[in-house]
């Protein structure tokens, strides 16, 4: 899906898609029960998941969750904490030494606004974190953001809008309060 496209929910496009959150749903399930310590484990399901092995330099800490994860695309050393959510169908990329919180969600889909076309359809666009971003716990992504190299989203923050470079974004709606 590429940015800010609709998808007909009766397609087969939805359909193939439909499929894929089930089996990757299945996957997570079996994923965050296993023991910690269970790296083949854990490595096994993390290809099925993603599509390809994990590097050995991602480090993620089940519980994870994922509705698609072949368009989950995870740079060297970056680091996803506990109870973290990628709805990445749209695509989701985590640029180097990103840093991830526990309970942050990313979302890449949605539905429209408007009644009449929210039941049979999708929208959606994707999210782009740049290098050495740190994103707080329970922070909340949202379709089509780019966040800038070196940024902090604070814990809680539901980021709506672009982040700048080098800056700090907090609240609800997340707001650029400082650079440097």
């Amino acid at each position: 899906m590429s940015s800010d496209r609709l998808m007909r929910i009766h397609s087969a496009g939805f359909q193939a898609m439909a499929e894929r959150v089930l089996r990757v749903t299945e996957l997570t399930s079996r994923l965050n029960v296993l023991p910690f310590e269970d790296e083949a484990g854990k490595a096994e399901l993390f290809e099925q998941i993603l599509g390809r092995p994990l590097s050995t330099r991602v480090t993620i800490y089940p519980p994870f969750y994922t509705d698609h994860g072949l368009h989950l695309d995870l740079a060297e050393r970056v680091f996803i904490n506990q109870n973290c959510t990628f709805l990445d169908y749209a695509g989701i990329r985590l640029g180097e030494r990103v840093m991830v919180g526990p309970k942050a969600t990313f979302i890449t889909v949605g539905h429209p606004v408007d009644p009449e076309e929210r039941r049979g359809w999708l929208s959606g666009a994707p999210i782009d974190v740049a290098e050495n971003v740190w994103i707080g716990a329970g922070a909340t992504i949202l379709p089509g953001v780019s966040i800038g190299r070196d940024a902090v989203v604070a814990a809680g923050a539901v980021v709506t809008d672009d982040v700048p470079p080098a800056s700090l974004v907090t609240g609800n709606k997340a707001t650029v309060h400082r650079r440097w």
